[in-house]
């Protein structure tokens, strides 16, 4: 399939694609795709460095006449997001993304595609083997980690740039010029707790929520999407009176929208009637809220073999109150950019298993006191549950400079090339690397675009070809129109 991906145009573009998902780039687990692009950068024969959290820096001379534009820095991330269906068996430590062409989408084979931010990075690679390309002194930034703490973004440390415009590759409408974005807190809420010995005369269920889109908990959240650890404490709500937890397994990444959930369920048996009754009328219900949004949405119980150990009652009511009261998606509106996300936030993982619980958040905003509101209400709320609860990975948003020198040239050249369209300029609550960018490097003017990526975060996601090629037309008039140095 790969013969297939690298036939589509530009062929520039799909080949660097094609050549960085063959190599297993999960977040965290960055070694080998470092030494990939350090290697990249040895056989062009440019500068390369490492810096000491693994960033990737390769410094590329102006073109001839180019030497007296203002120097650039173009910017993506090495990691991508690792998810995958159920009956996918694919293992992202070892395996590099399998993809397909269908109609005008590029797509993965039952996991994500790595397209986030994977195109950014094959266009800077494509820029630096060319011979043809004209730009002026450039450093290509590649950070690692930006989907799970963006480590890489805040370990970089200031006067190793040299640029004076960083273009940033990780926007995912290709009609949208980005100028800011939101920053984020990981609020995470544990606690210890002693099993107790399930009676003999208990009956126990497993119940299931899968069949959810999930996607970007940033991007998407708007979207009125369904958040499976919502729904499935919603179901435990209907019977909370009459069932104690025995373990909860829910989502996976911070800034994925929950797609999974299961728990296992314990009650008298004589409670088996009430318990059943009271789940199917919650799931019709549930279904038929969703049903236009989550046309696939599955819900399943049945009883199965008694496990040996639960929750205390007293614990696995406080616990679904808890997470009932805990706000999911959007907290706050913009009141200044029309039809922008100001706060939100994603119930992203919650386990229950051998006596620990842990329930992770990632709340956004790009208003630092309003982010400090949420993650203060949902510490309260989780405090109340007896949860000790810990606010980390806190990244600044992205202040909008609606002045910029590059935002001016890259209008006018959008419109141009595309018929008179005239471009989004927005911010956007997704946490780009800007913000964090910005604190070691607040005079660099920084602006964000992409091609067009649907359902980032998640296996529905797809690259779409023609935005590929709108895309790459404007990176490479970009590129020529960089404003003259100082």
């Amino acid at each position: 399939m790969s013969a297939e991906i690298r036939a589509l145009e530009p062929k520039e573009l799909w080949n660097k694609f094609a050549d960085l998902n063959d190599v297993p780039r999960p977040s965290k687990k960055e070694e080998r795709v470092i030494q990939f692009m350090k290697d990249f950068g040895a056989k062009l024969g440019l500068e390369t460095i490492e810096d000491e959290v693994g960033n990737v820096i390769i410094r590329k001379p102006a073109s001839p006449g180019m030497e007296n534009r203002k120097a650039i820095v173009m910017q993506s991330h090495l990691d991508m997001v690792h998810q995958k269906n159920n009956d996918t068996v694919f293992d992202f430590d070892t395996q590099g993304i399998e993809m397909f062409v269908e109609g005008d989408w590029v797509k993965a084979k039952g996991t994500t595609l790595g397209a986030d931010n994977g195109l950014g990075v094959a266009t800077i690679m494509a820029v630096l083997e060319s011979d043809t390309i004209v730009h002026p002194d450039l450093e290509a930034l590649f950070t690692i980690d930006e989907e799970t703490g963006m480590t890489g973004a805040k370990g970089l440390k200031g006067g190793i740039l040299r640029g004076e415009i960083l273009l940033n590759l990780d926007t995912e409408e290709d009609d949208e010029i980005g100028v800011g974005c939101a920053g984020g807190v990981d609020v995470t809420a544990t606690k210890t707790y002693e099993e107790e010995n399930v009676p003999q005369d208990f009956i126990a269920y497993n119940i299931e929520v899968k069949g959810l889109q999930g996607g970007h908990s940033g991007m998407q959240i708007h979207e009125g999407l369904g958040n499976a650890n919502k729904i499935m404490n919603r179901l435990l709500y209907s019977v909370i009176n009459a069932i104690q937890i025995t373990e909860i397994d829910g989502g996976s990444l911070r800034n994925a929208i929950p797609r999974e959930s299961s728990a296992i369920v314990v009650s008298h048996k004589n409670n088996d009637r009430f318990i059943e009754s009271s789940l199917l009328e919650i799931v019709e219900r549930i279904k038929m809220e969703l049903k236009t949004k989550e046309p696939d949405l599955e819900i399943n119980f049945n009883t199965i073999e008694m496990p040996l150990k639960m929750v205390n009652q007293d614990l696995s009511q406080n616990l679904i109150k808890a997470i009932y009261a805990a706000h999911n998606g959007v907290y706050r509106m913009s009141p200044d950019i029309p039809d922008l996300v100001e706060t939100s936030n994603n119930i992203a993982r919650v386990i229950v298993k051998d006596g620990k619980i842990k329930i992770g958040c990632l709340t956004r905003s790009s208003v630092e006191s309003s982010k400090a509101d949420l993650a203060n209400a949902l510490t309260s709320t989780f405090e109340l549950a007896g949860c000790k609860v810990e606010l980390s990975g806190d990244y600044p948003g992205w202040a909008p400079n609606m002045d910029s020198d590059i935002l001016k040239v890259m209008v006018p050249i959008y419109e141009r090339i595309n018929n008179g369209e005239k471009p989004h300029v927005a911010a956007c609550h997704a946490g780009l690397e800007c913000g964090i960018l910005g604190t070691n490097y607040p005079n660099m003017d920084m602006i964000s675009f992409g091609p067009n990526i649907k359902g980032a975060h998640s296996p529905d996601e797809r690259a779409q070809i023609s935005s590929a090629l709108k895309y790459w037309k404007f990176v490479l008039e970009i590129l020529k129109n960089i404003p003259k140095a100082s």
